[in-house]
């Protein structure tokens, strides 16, 4: 399914949690503070900047953590595997061409940016980023589809 997005953002909401993308302006080296080191993976204008949010709340955060990242340039970190601060992370994000949320795996622990923590509602659901929009895969049919403008 083809969704349109320019400059704004795409919040895709379940009963119980959301996801807010936004594509990157220009492009640029994404720095991924990990355990064992430091990644850059670069980012092309069209790409996606995506934040979930599994366990829903104000949806502000995640746009502010979007920001932070394609505008600021923000490096992401990622936590190790047991680190007891994963659990308290509320809203987490990725970026990339292409995201695929996953429910199995832990908040902020993965450097891999095409995978991202969702809730069980919204896993499976696949993000490219297309001309003039996103193509989104999966989408459960429970699943709301709506724009924000940009901030």
């Amino acid at each position: 399914m083809f969704l349109e997005l320019d400059t704004g953002f795409l919040l895709l909401r379940g009963s119980n949690s959301f996801l807010l993308v936004a594509k990157a302006v220009s492009g640029f080296g994404l720095c991924i503070e990990a355990p064992d080191g430091e990644y850059v993976q670069g980012l092309s204008p069209g790409d996606l900047v995506a934040a979930s949010a599994p366990e829903g709340g104000p949806v502000e955060p995640a746009r502010m953590l979007i920001d932070l990242v394609r505008t600021y340039r923000m490096p992401l970190i990622v936590l190790p595997k047991d680190h007891p601060g994963s659990r308290r992370l509320r809203v987490v994000v990725s970026a990339g061409p292409v995201i695929e949320l996953n429910c199995g795996i832990r908040r902020g622990t993965h450097p891999e940016q095409h995978l991202l923590c969702s809730s069980d509602e919204l896993a499976g659901i696949v993000l490219r980023g297309v001309s003039g929009g996103v193509e989104v895969s999966r989408l459960p049919e429970t699943v709301t589809v709506g724009h924000l403008p940009a901030a």
